[in-house]
């Protein structure tokens, strides 16, 4: 279709794919923009609030936390009472008391 120039039509704003690349969040966690995560990591509004407000680096910090709590708890990830506590865990760790990291907080090195 041509527009009123003569000219191609030109697309529409909804027809323009989004720009490539990770999208970004304001973490929670960190209290600035970052990337965000690629997709919903929990069911529920839980999921939906992390997916919208964690970025990916908070997201590995709960991995490494998630997998203490496994351990020291000897939970079962199967287990549906495993699942709550892990469920309340994770909403305490992003949104909870304390879920800001200290001031003085400085990343670990990778291994290698």
């Amino acid at each position: 279709m041509a527009d009123d120039s003569g000219g191609p039509a030109k697309p529409a704003a909804s027809s323009v794919p989004p720009k490539p690349g990770p999208r970004t969040v304001h973490c929670v966690k960190f209290g600035k923009d970052m990337p965000g995560l690629e997709r919903v990591p929990w069911k529920g509004d839980l999921g939906k609030r992390v997916y919208e407000s964690v970025s990916q680096e908070a997201w590995k910090l709960w991995i490494e936390h998630s997998k203490m709590l496994m351990n020291e708890y000897r939970l079962n990830p199967l287990d549906a009472q495993s699942q709550k506590i892990m469920e309340e865990q994770m909403e305490q760790f992003f949104f909870g008391e304390g879920a800001k990291l200290p001031a003085e907080y400085v990343p670990p090195k990778a291994k290698g």
